[in-house]
């Protein structure tokens, strides 16, 4: 009887491993979507009142919604940095945003190091033709340049942000220009449509080719600058920061919409995997943008911080529906490289995994049984439903997020047997990784500690405030 069932059992896994081989046999595309700086709260699938993102929740609606996605990082360099390696970014000492404004750092070093691969390395190896449009911020040197990274095109800035118009009479400015190596750069209109042409006119030229197109948009990233337009829609909105803000998420939703058509009109949509997500939690003190139910923001490790909208989508394979276990952002480079008929191994040294067998009912339990980040003076960890935080200037806080998901409840002097060993684990990471690149200026420490003695809304607003 127990030969029997273990035959029975071995011949079922082999059965869904074939299913799994073919369906991915025809090598998919892939597109990631990201959003700079928004908040959790402020897209329609994750509870929005005020501010209608049609075209985002369709997305959400027709693929899988992960409740607990994360990135590896609070800010946007590194949170960019694990995206693109599927590597926790510290474990190469990426640990700050890049900035180079202090003279004891040589900017030659202020970048993803050139002995890691990127996703879109990877891919190129295995036959894409994979596209960046908008921005980079994995360093600004020659050598870290994305045609560099495994990107053959490239329309955007290097840094970490971009005006929005060509001109702005409020005299905020950006160093960084838009670059090409595949057209002359055309003359800004509304840097948002702007990205959006690329990806559509990148979708019609290699509709062809199996491709990666990484659509880095920067809204609703400061500056704050909306079209006449998209501000008389949110009329009603009285904060005129929450106001331009709801009018630059709405923009970023309409050319969500265009990708998503494109794709359809040339008759690759079922084929693309399609990835929503933002590159870190919405900094509520500059945008206004809002995390509610989440409490904290950008720049700490608050759920806030690092929990954000995240949708995947591939019409041919996945079925639609939530996913309620925690998955991260460094998850894409191995799923991605599975799909597109790669390998990865032990000697890769991802901190990602798969996610697709978990997403399609292939292999039982959860992606991470342990999550951990480290960001300037803090450091987190989380294990099953704990997540501690551990901050310089005070004793370490423990919240239980199946109970707690807004973390108002610090239950650290309940436990703490788990506090010391939650702490032994996340110290044991600490001190195995490299030296740090750079740092950024040192005010900034002083900033982010203070972050966490803020108070953040919970709730969403009234339509009108």
């Amino acid at each position: 009887m127990k030969i029997k069932l273990l035959y029975i059992s071995i011949t079922l896994f082999v059965a869904q491993a074939m299913v799994y081989s073919q369906n991915t046999a025809q090598k998919p595309n892939f597109v990631i979507i990201l959003a700079d700086d928004l908040g959790y709260g402020d897209v329609g699938f994750t509870g929005s009142t005020q501010i209608k993102t049609p075209n985002i929740d369709a997305l959400a609606k027709t693929g899988v919604q992960f409740n607990q996605g994360y990135v590896s990082a609070p800010v946007c360099g590194p949170s960019r940095a694990g995206l693109m390696t599927g590597r926790n970014q510290v474990n190469f000492g990426f640990d700050n945003n890049p900035i180079v404004n202090l003279p004891q750092f040589d900017e030659n070093y202020v970048g993803v190091p050139l002995s890691e691969k990127t996703m879109a390395d990877r891919l190129a190896s295995l036959g894409y033709t994979n596209g960046l449009i908008g921005k980079w911020h994995l360093g600004e040197a020659d050598h870290f340049h994305p045609t560099k990274r495994g990107f053959h095109e490239f329309w955007g800035y290097r840094g970490g942000g971009h005006n929005y118009f060509a001109y702005k009479s409020d005299g905020s400015t950006y160093k960084n220009k838009i670059e090409s190596n595949y057209k002359t750069p055309q003359e800004i209109t509304y840097l948002t449509d702007d990205k959006g042409d690329e990806c559509v006119n990148f979708i019609k030229r290699h509709k062809k080719d199996p491709f990666f197109l990484y659509a880095s948009f920067n809204a609703p990233h400061a500056p704050m600058q909306a079209t006449k337009a998209d501000l008389e829609l949110y009329s009603n909105i009285k904060n005129k920061k929450r106001r331009t803000y709801a009018a630059m998420v709405h923009r970023l939703d309409v050319n969500v919409g265009r990708i998503i058509k494109e794709l359809k009109k040339q008759k690759v949509y079922k084929n693309t995997i399609i990835v929503f997500l933002s590159d870190n939690g919405g900094p509520c003190d500059h945008n206004s943008s809002i995390n509610a139910p989440l409490n904290g923001q950008k720049g700490i490790l608050l759920e806030g911080g690092i929990r954000v909208p995240f949708i995947v989508s591939y019409p041919k394979l996945l079925k639609k529906g939530i996913y309620n276990h925690p998955i991260t952002s460094l998850d894409l480079t191995p799923t991605f490289v599975t799909l597109a008929g790669g390998t990865t191994n032990a000697k890769d040294k991802l901190d990602g995994v798969d996610i697709m067998p978990y997403l399609l009912n292939q292999k039982e339990g959860k992606p991470h049984k342990t999550m951990m980040w480290r960001f300037t003076i803090s450091g987190g960890i989380r294990k099953g439903d704990w997540k501690l935080i551990r901050l310089p200037d005070r004793l370490p806080m423990l919240f239980n997020l199946d109970k707690d998901p807004s973390e108002q409840n610090n239950v650290a002097n309940k436990h703490w047997d788990l506090v010391a060993s939650m702490l032994k684990e996340l110290g044991d990471w600490d001190v195995s990784t490299p030296q740090i690149l750079y740092l950024e200026g040192a005010r900034y420490r002083r900033e982010q500690v203070d972050l966490y003695d803020s108070n953040y809304q919970l709730t969403q607003p009234l339509k009108t405030n």
